[in-house]
């Protein structure tokens, strides 16, 4: 059986006393990718920031609720699409911030920090660009970046909030490519929030589509076998011109 990332019971999410999702429950498990797809609205960055801790779920349990921040952040990190806007820092110093919850007080990086700081830049190929300032990268280059910085932090599940958003589509299928053998390689939990229908239909392992009825997670054929998609949308998004 394969080993559980993430386990969410009976999870009600929203801010205050708006309910955006009520009684989610789902397991997501290492070693794969699991794409949230849904119209805007229905809680897919909500979910995201309720798990990874950046705000409290209104009712429920999550494997990682109890957690400390800095237990959290060993457990599991967040990729946001904002960019670094530090000036002058470097594409290993980002990489770098990744090794926070490992590090003293004095934010001191040991050799086994920075050999993990190596190793994840040399996981999405960007070991070349480590001294480069990390504001002269492209879109997609800075994505990989931030993937890196993921990887550095040593968590078994990764969250990405719309990691394509920005991105043309070379460099939308590199990163969705990339997320997706970083979790079968490296047996990460990985879950995305994406408007990216046709590329998490293709390369998800599962899809955890969210609508304003609720919540399903399946693989992606069977929500289109069991036409899934339409009243979530509120439209045939297969055939838009019918």
């Amino acid at each position: 059986m394969s080993q559980v990332g993430i386990s969410v019971q009976q999870l009600t999410i929203g801010y205050g006393s708006k309910v955006i999702q009520r009684d989610m429950s789902f397991t997501l498990y290492r070693g794969e990718m699991v794409c949230m797809l849904g119209p805007n609205g229905v809680g897919k960055s909500t979910l995201l920031r309720t798990l990874s801790g950046l705000q409290p779920a209104l009712s429920g349990e999550t494997s990682v609720s109890a957690l400390t921040r800095t237990e959290r952040a060993k457990q599991l990190s967040l990729v946001l699409t904002e960019r670094v806007s530090v000036e002058s820092t470097t594409v290993w110093d980002v990489v770098a911030m990744g090794r926070y919850p490992y590090t003293s007080f004095l934010g001191v990086l040991t050799d086994t920090d920075k050999e993990q700081i190596s190793e994840a830049l040399n996981a999405v190929e960007m070991t070349d660009y480590a001294s480069r300032p990390f504001l002269s990268l492209s879109d997609g280059e800075s994505q990989r970046v931030l993937i890196a910085k993921a990887l550095a932090q040593q968590t078994p599940c990764i969250l990405l909030d719309e990691p394509t958003a920005h991105l043309d589509l070379p460099n939308r299928l590199r990163v969705m490519r990339l997320l997706h053998r970083l979790a079968h390689e490296q047996q990460k939990t990985i879950l995305i929030s994406t408007h990216e229908l046709d590329l998490a239909l293709a390369l998800a392992d599962r899809i955890l589509l969210l609508s304003p009825q609720g919540m399903q997670l399946d693989t992606a054929q069977h929500l289109i076998d069991t036409n899934a998609f339409t009243p979530a949308f509120g439209m045939d998004i297969f055939h838009p011109l019918a």
